[in-house]
């Protein structure tokens, strides 16, 4: 059985996104797009909220964003307890995102990184574990409740 991925964008990370659908499944992956689904203008809550809903129910357990700058969808889908969206243009952030914050969406941001960075983002955060140990009790102090 494969591992689903849901994914989402606004407008800004459309064209990226579609090169990232096409890399999971031929990686395979299952992949379930939660828009947006053309370059038309569309509001980066929307898929945040899908993507993020996805793992907290437990659909899914990592998730991808894009969007301009990565800012506004990373911060939408933060608010979510439980999701850990970290924003990363090299492969080196990714890896530490999954390696020391056991980050479960990557965020990419589309206007700031070439098609190939954002592969290899990409294929790292999927393919690294969360390292445990020292990071594991501050990573249970993310969530927060007032």
């Amino acid at each position: 059985m494969s591992t689903l991925v849901p994914i989402g964008s606004d407008h800004a990370g459309f064209k990226m996104k579609q090169l990232i659908i096409g890399w999971l499944q031929e990686a395979g992956f299952q992949v379930s797009d939660e828009g947006c689904y053309s370059e038309e203008r569309a509001d980066y809550p929307d898929y945040a909220h899908a993507v993020a809903n996805k793992i907290t129910s437990k659909i899914a357990t990592k998730g991808i964003l894009l969007c301009g700058s990565g800012n506004g969808i990373a911060m939408t889908a933060n608010k979510h307890n439980g999701i850990r969206a970290a924003i990363c243009w090299t492969k080196e952030l990714a890896e530490l995102a999954r390696l020391h914050n056991d980050a479960n969406i990557l965020v990419l941001p589309a206007r700031f990184i070439s098609d190939d960075e954002a592969i290899e983002c990409v294929k790292v955060f999927m393919n690294t574990a969360f390292e445990g140990g020292r990071h594991t009790q501050r990573v249970e102090k993310i969530d927060f409740s007032c």
